[in-house]
């Protein structure tokens, strides 16, 4: 018993400390400009998308804010969420690199859109 309460007790510490340690506020495209290190960048992926995530050259599209026109230029390789496709919201973690925002492998993350838009009422 006492073996199952420490190791439940370093669990939740191995979590809080990987999540609470890397926490950084996410940008927008907008607010990419004159940051540097690592950044996680959030926004709607707009087309077209070219490339391939697992060759060299990486998948590239732009990513647009939210809430507004502006776009920034991004490659990605690993990875990639089936439900990644123009007009999803998307996560991921990298850094920007002359203009160009270098997504670290494997850190995209899709939103589900349907937790976000409101539940139909029933008539």
């Amino acid at each position: 018993m006492l073996a199952l309460s420490v190791a439940a007790v370093l669990a939740v510490f191995l979590l809080y400390t990987s999540f609470a340690g890397q926490a950084r506020p996410a940008l927008t495209p907008s607010q990419l400009a004159g940051h540097s290190g690592k950044i996680e960048l959030e926004g709607v992926v707009v087309g077209p998308v070219r490339g391939d995530a697992h060759a060299a050259r990486g998948l590239r599209f732009r990513l647009r804010d939210m809430k507004g026109p502006t776009t920034a230029a991004v490659v990605y390789r690993g990875t990639v969420p089936p439900e990644f496709k123009p007009g999803r919201s998307i996560f991921m973690n990298g850094t920007a690199r002359n203009g160009v925002f270098v997504a670290d492998p494997g850190t995209m993350v899709t939103k589900c859109p349907s937790k976000y838009t409101p539940a139909k009422q029933s008539t």
